[in-house]
């Protein structure tokens, strides 16, 4: 069992606005059935993964079920005389639409506010000193947005739709230790080999075992929060590419995801 904790989940209203934006829609008429059907794509995703935040994200999703459920119900007709006395028939999404206006609000704020952050890191107040002979280095090479965490959900789940796990040919058990330090030699190895580009399904083509493809899954998370590699994803719905950031990288025991066997 992987006991696994990812700061990069910001909770179900973070997953929400990113998925109205990915899917292109109007935030103030939102398909609901649309909407759930991905929501819980990335629901079952996270359940596979086994990841401790999935319970608030579950709480969210039986909201979601309750907004599309009162959607189905028919209005009938003496209903809209109390509609014209501005009795509450409000849109059951309302409430939803509100939160997220307010969460979006904030989010952006924060995003500004770290913008500038980044921007006054770049001011330094010191005099003027002499680096004639100081060897600078090379200009960084600039990557394409990495991929967010939903993003990497949404390539998870549909490569598990893709591939059929592998099932017990008989009832003999056997443990198998599986190390996230081990899959992230193979993730950045497979890279080198490669000239430092790869699809990301190409890293799962010949794996059947569930606890190989999630270990699997789990190193690309943590190679990519240590910025050796970058997930990037030019269009919707277009295959993840894993690019290689790092010619070299170091790690010890103790610092990987914490696993619990």
């Amino acid at each position: 069992m992987y006991n696994v904790k990812l700061d990069a989940f910001e909770g179900p209203l973070d997953l929400l606005l990113h998925l109205i934006n990915r899917l292109e829609i109007d935030i103030y008429d939102i398909p609901m059935a649309e909407l759930t059907k991905q929501y819980m794509e990335h629901i079952q995703a996270m359940r596979v993964l086994e990841l401790n935040e999935v319970s608030e994200y579950l709480v969210m999703a039986a909201t979601l079920l309750a907004i599309k459920s009162k959607m189905l119900l028919p209005i009938h007709e003496e209903e809209s005389f109390e509609a014209d006395l501005e009795v509450d028939l409000a849109d059951p999404r309302d409430e939803l639409v509100a939160k997220l206006i307010e969460y979006r609000k904030y989010k952006e704020a924060a995003q500004e506010l770290q913008t500038f952050e980044q921007t006054r890191s770049l001011y330094f107040t010191r005099p003027p000193s002499d680096f004639s002979n100081v060897e600078f280095p090379k200009q960084p090479v600039l990557f394409e947005e990495t991929a967010s965490i939903f993003d990497m959900l949404g390539a998870f789940q549909k490569m598990l739709k893709r591939k059929q796990l592998k099932k017990p040919l008989s009832t003999k058990i056997t443990r198998a230790e599986i190390s996230v330090k081990d899959r992230m030699d193979f993730v950045f190895n497979s890279l080198r080999k490669r000239g430092g580009k790869i699809r990301f399904f190409s890293l799962f083509e010949d794996e059947t075992e569930k606890s190989v493809i999630i270990v699997t899954f789990l190193s690309i998370l943590e190679l990519m929060k240590r910025q050796v590699i970058s997930v990037v994803q030019e269009q919707n719905f277009e295959d993840p590419t894993v690019i290689l950031r790092k010619e070299e990288w170091e790690v010890g025991e103790n610092e990987i995801i914490d696993e619990q066997t």
